[in-house]
């Protein structure tokens, strides 16, 4: 099995910041928009080079989706940036009438997100964004592995016409994705090749299905990852021919399990090719203040969690 390995860690948002920065130089049209955490979303440098295309909106964040959509009538590329839980519940309504109803090229990007955001708490982790935003009609959902994926897809989604949400996260994670891996939107990931079991992992879980897959080889379990980035469109094609040769499947995710990556890799199994599947994801809960690696193990998403669910799963084929 291949093994992935890792010299530094950086934080995915610092990835959306550099990913927008190099935009500002190649692509006149792009503008960003803030809602008083330029800090936090890492859009100084873009600010810097650019003033005259970013616009402050303050902590109105429904205003920004406002301005956002009327930007793309000029034929401006918006990109929006504010925490994953204000991008998303708080501003619902305009994102569905004044973005997606609409069909505006609005780039929604999300940081913080998942309970890796940490000591906030929970009124700030949001674990339902990705399944409040794959439910509307026409929208992209996009959620990246590490710093050199989140770059590589904060510049994909300005050349992609339509509306996009990129979720990323807040603390500093392994960087093991190659740094000129070419991103495909809608196209997952074979990262590892297996006959045992499928892993199709998203975000921060991809490094702990990594990890995982190691250990579970070293067991004489043969394990297949797949890095999902893309949760819709969903890539069917891989994760099927994955399961056909495997027989079983484990979805992880730093989400609920209702509304998530999970349930739509359920719903193509269901459609497609009846297979047993777990879920390593949030279990209907709101998470709580902690650090990222004690939340990540009280809400059952690391290393272990996925080795218990790929041997459960196992045992059901």
């Amino acid at each position: 099995m291949k093994k992935y390995t890792y010299t530094e860690k950086k934080d995915t948002r610092s990835g959306f910041g550099d990913g927008l920065t190099e935009l500002g130089r190649t692509n006149p049209n792009v503008v960003a928009l803030c809602a008083d955490l330029i800090g936090s979303l890492k859009m100084d440098q873009f600010i810097k080079e650019n003033p005259e295309r970013f616009f402050q909106i303050g902590i109105a964040e429904a205003n920004m989706i406002g301005i956002a959509a009327g930007l793309t009538i000029g034929g401006k590329i918006p990109f929006t940036g504010t925490f994953a839980n204000f991008s998303t519940g708080r501003v619902y309504d305009q994102i569905r009438q004044s973005v997606a109803y609409s069909g505006k090229n609005v780039k929604i990007c999300a940081s913080h997100a998942g309970v890796t955001l940490g000591e906030d708490g929970a009124t700030h982790q949001i674990l339902e964004d990705i399944g409040l935003m794959k439910m509307l009609p026409g929208m992209t959902v996009i959620n990246p592995c590490d710093y050199n994926q989140t770059k590589a897809a904060t510049i994909a989604i300005a050349d992609f016409d339509g509306p996009v949400y990129l979720r990323f996260g807040r603390p500093k994670v392994p960087v093991f994705m190659p740094e000129d891996a070419k991103f495909e939107i809608g196209k997952g990931i074979q990262l590892t090749e297996g006959t045992d079991v499928t892993i199709v992992a998203t975000g921060h879980l991809v490094w702990e299905s990594l990890q995982a897959a190691e250990k579970l080889e070293a067991e004489g379990i043969s394990v297949e990852v797949i890095n999902i980035h893309t949760i819709k469109p969903l890539d069917e094609d891989i994760i099927l021919k994955s399961v056909a040769k495997t027989g079983c499947i484990v979805s992880a995710e730093e989400h609920n399990k209702f509304g998530g990556l999970g349930e739509s890799v359920a719903r193509t199994l269901a459609l497609n090719h009846t297979t047993p599947q777990e879920f390593v994801a949030t279990n209907d809960t709101f998470g709580e203040s902690g650090t990222p690696e004690q939340l990540m193990k009280k809400y059952g998403l690391d290393v272990d969690a996925v080795i218990k669910a790929v041997k459960k799963v196992i045992s059901r084929k």
